[in-house]
């Protein structure tokens, strides 16, 4: 049994973690948690709407999903350390219209986190 964390503030982001357990996952083993955070900086809808999709596309496991508001790295580290998950997975950057590269809540989660951590592949927006 494999607890995951899918940690996501975009639709992208989610789709790119479904995307990537659909073929690892075990919905009658594994349980996956989305944590959707508010990003102050971000349209209010897409915490929101990434945690419908995680619904969608991860129905199989039924995900539990719970939305946060606050800054996107402490709210995450918050998440882990309640949840304690085996494996996270986040998006390199929030996953919107010209994010690029790392971004800065992925590099904290990284450098903080004390489980492994799956950056996901995001799709060119």
């Amino acid at each position: 049994m494999t607890e995951y964390l899918v940690a996501t503030a975009s639709v992208h982001v989610t789709a790119a973690a479904a995307d990537y357990l659909q073929d690892r996952l075990d919905p009658s083993a594994d349980s996956v948690v989305v944590v959707a955070v508010r990003d102050p900086d971000a349209s209010a809808r897409d915490a929101g709407d990434a945690a419908n999709v995680a619904r969608s596309r991860l129905a199989a496991a039924m995900p539990t999903t719970e939305t946060r508001d606050g800054d996107p790295t402490e709210e995450l580290l918050a998440a882990i350390d309640e949840h304690d998950p085996d494996i996270v997975l986040l998006g390199a950057n929030r996953g919107t219209e010209g994010a690029e590269g790392i971004g800065a809540t992925a590099q904290a989660v990284l450098s903080a986190a004390t489980r492994p951590v799956v950056v996901v592949p995001l799709p060119d927006l």
